[in-house]
């Protein structure tokens, strides 16, 4: 978590309190407790989240400017106080604490990610003589005190923390990249910015969160390998994503093949930015009868983008395994590993009902969250069913094994869509296709498998000749309509067919 964030950008992108944010309007001591509390079990391996103190809220959690603001007065009481106060967190914990200033208010910004030492407990009164401690969760907007089986839920996560939140051991704090940690914060519109260019590194990757262990002996963590490395690979082999094309389809003897290496957030634009160049064509289709064209895409970039964002987000880089996305005429693979958390059922996955309660690295979604590049609230798989649906395409396949040792999912290709041939670099094919008046009647009129004297009769055309030139050939050269032998093509036992794309013409008439 890049800490201090811009806090007008924080406050007015994220409008709404919800898991990761809430709104005080004043200092109180036991909720506000309880709340980082909760932020430090993060439960739902979210990353944690931010206390905005002197920000009063509506009766719909968004934010209200300007704030109510603090007291100058009251800044160094509320520090101290703070201070005391997370010492009775067990076991204690400490977030970062910047003083902000939003349209002439002070305000205090509490950044609390998920704990090294969970599970966390608070006591539910501050002040009280008698303590008592309870373990606390966010549940949606809410913080709530864990009980029963969220309990010994909580209870089970003693000590384990996610992978890219570990000490990489193996690497030095040097091995990290300023101008790459400063290009993040730019870009993100992080305030620690304009001061890290001059911050000791160490002192920035603590900061940012990226760089933990004592004082005598720092390390860097690997989500900051991951992001913050020119050569990721070095420190875990095969993080990178091999996009390999097969003119011939997957049992050809033929591919190209391209490798992305690079820090993770590089890496997978570069990956969506060449399949979109190369491998995405829209096809436009005319109609005689009505202005507007309909247009499809062979493979719908937001499908695409959903999906492998999720595989960079989810995959185990521990795992000497790339991520590989196979095209074909046919379909677009991603295939990545390991496969889903077993709690998670395929069919929600194809029903776009997955919810899961774990993620595997939370502080790799928190960095893609903070570059818009996923939500990571379990929308992948419904935006991927959206976007393939609302392109018309068929739907998408999610694949695993029993041991959930690799994940597949398959984007089909578009039925009307021009086949894909490997276009040149940054050009994008558009494939125009006029579906005439005697075409479309051809696709109304045939049914299963017709003789051509029996579509004939259908339309009611009695001049032979002008029903081949002036309807049968441009229907098969529309692609909308086949021959059942195309081999031999003057068989007796010839018949005409819809194709995949001439039903579904006829089904959006």
């Amino acid at each position: 978590m890049p800490l201090p964030l811009n806090l007008p950008h924080l406050l007015r992108q994220r409008t709404v309190e919800g898991e990761r944010i809430e709104y005080k309007a004043g200092w109180n001591p036991d909720s506000i407790l309880r709340t980082l509390c909760a932020f430090a079990n993060d439960f739902a391996n979210l990353g944690g989240g931010y206390i905005v103190i002197g920000q009063d809220c509506d009766a719909n959690g968004q934010p209200v400017f300007p704030p109510i603001g603090l007291a100058e007065d009251q800044i160094d009481k509320i520090q101290q106080e703070l201070l005391a106060a997370c010492q009775l967190i067990q076991p204690p914990y400490f977030p970062a604490l910047s003083v902000e200033r939003v349209e002439g208010r002070l305000l205090i910004v509490l950044q609390a990610p998920g704990g090294m030492h969970r599970p966390y407990k608070a006591p539910a009164s501050v002040k009280a003589k008698h303590k008592t401690w309870h373990y606390y969760i966010r549940r949606y907007s809410s913080t709530v005190e864990a009980k029963g089986a969220d309990e010994q839920e909580l209870l089970s996560l003693t000590a384990n923390v996610p992978w890219d939140d570990r000490l990489a051991q193996q690497a030095r704090v040097e091995d990290l990249s300023r101008p790459l940690m400063l290009d993040y914060l730019r870009e993100v519109g992080s305030a620690l910015a304009d001061d890290a260019v001059i911050m000791p590194l160490e002192v920035l990757g603590r900061q940012m969160n990226v760089v933990g262990g004592s004082t005598e002996t720092p390390w860097p963590k690997n989500v900051g390998l991951l992001f913050f490395t020119e050569a990721p690979d070095r420190f875990f082999p095969y993080t990178q994503i091999d996009v390999v094309w097969f003119p011939e389809g997957a049992g050809g003897d033929r591919f190209d093949e391209k490798i992305f290496k690079g820090p993770l957030a590089r890496m997978t634009r570069e990956a969506l930015g060449y399949i979109q160049r190369n491998y995405l064509t829209e096809t436009v289709l005319k109609h005689p009868d009505r202005a507007e064209a309909t247009r499809v895409w062979n493979f719908p970039y937001v499908a695409i983008e959903e999906a492998l964002v999720n595989a960079v987000y989810h995959r185990a880089y521990d795992e000497r395994e790339p991520i590989e996305v196979r095209i074909s005429r046919e379909e677009l693979v991603i295939l990545s590993f390991p496969g889903p958390d077993r709690s998670i059922r395929l069919e929600d996955f194809e029903a776009g009902r997955a919810v899961s309660r774990r993620y595997r690295n939370r502080r790799i979604g928190e960095f893609l969250k903070e570059l818009d590049l996923t939500e990571g609230r379990s929308t992948g798989v419904p935006k991927i069913l959206k976007a393939m649906a609302a392109n018309g395409s068929p739907a998408p396949l999610f694949e695993t094994d029993d041991d959930r040792a690799a994940y597949v999912i398959r984007l089909p290709v578009h039925a009307l869509a021009a086949p894909v041939e490997g276009t040149t670099p940054e050009v994008t094919t558009e494939v125009t296709t006029e579906v005439t008046t005697e075409v479309r009647r051809v696709v109304q009129a045939l049914q299963g498998e017709w003789s051509r004297q029996t579509l004939q009769q259908a339309l009611g055309l009695a001049n032979a000749e002008h029903f081949r030139k002036a309807y049968l050939l441009p229907a098969l050269a529309s692609g909308l309509v086949e021959m059942s032998l195309p081999e031999t093509p003057r068989s007796s036992k010839q018949r005409y067919r819809l194709t995949a794309a001439g039903r579904q013409v006829r089904g959006a008439a």
